[in-house]
């Protein structure tokens, strides 16, 4: 399996990452990556950028060392009812908007508050796809997301990082990914890079794939063009 988007990547303005846009997009292409996603934090994470930051997006080429640059957000889900930190006239500017949760920016719920709040974020027009929902600081209701993932036509993230930095996270990456599969939705795959050295790293993804036989056509990130249509439909 070629996974050629990294749909979940951070820079130097997250505040806590350590690479440029320019130092990502070139590692992405000696990776053979064609399409990278720019997705810093929202404001309400801590030494995240303020809002001008995502709104003057639009000074960063399309395309950097022949890598798709798209511009994005990790933005945090802060309140129950789905509520994200970044307002609507400039989350509309981006090309790629994920949710998640963050223990930093919210107080970890009941699994029915999780639940809610995921899903309600899900329902926003506006958020392309949930980034790491298999956190179990976080735990959901796997059924009920990608139940609402499917009726949404959004996308649901596996994410590399967190085998590693999200203790537990693996049975229930298992259980969204074999969700995913026996309902027909789409994933996609983030490194969640946080130094240009992790662009492009999907070991445990494709590792986890492998083992519940994931069909290649439910993986967004496997083709290009599959991958930037989908985020294109959307936006219109």
């Amino acid at each position: 399996m070629r996974i050629v988007v990294d749909s979940h990547t951070h820079t130097i303005s997250s505040g806590h990452a350590y690479s440029t846009i320019q130092e990502i997009a070139r590692e992405a292409a000696g990776r053979g990556i064609e399409v990278v996603a720019i997705t810093d934090h929202g404001p309400s994470m801590i030494g995240a950028p303020c809002p001008v930051h995502f709104g003057n997006l639009r000074v960063v080429p399309e395309d950097i060392y022949g890598v798709r640059i798209l511009k994005g957000i990790e933005a945090n889900i802060i309140k129950f009812d789905g509520t994200i930190d970044l307002q609507e006239n400039y989350l509309r500017r981006l090309d790629f908007v994920m949710a998640s949760f963050h223990d930093l920016c919210i107080e970890p719920g009941s699994v029915e508050e999780n639940t809610q709040a995921m899903i309600s974020a899900i329902k926003n027009p506006l958020v392309d796809a949930i980034a790491h929902p298999g956190n179990p600081q976080f735990q959901v209701d796997i059924d009920m997301v990608v139940d609402a993932a499917k009726e949404f036509g959004k996308v649901l993230e596996i994410n590399n990082h967190s085998f590693t930095v999200r203790t537990g996270s693996e049975k229930n990456c298992m259980e969204f990914a074999v969700k995913c599969k026996e309902k027909g939705v789409r994933v996609v795959c983030g490194s969640d890079a946080h130094i240009s050295f992790d662009v492009g790293n999907f070991q445990r993804v494709k590792e986890l794939f492998s083992k519940v036989n994931m069909p290649e056509e439910l993986i967004l990130s496997t083709s290009k063009d599959a991958f930037l249509k989908h985020i294109e439909g959307k936006r219109k």
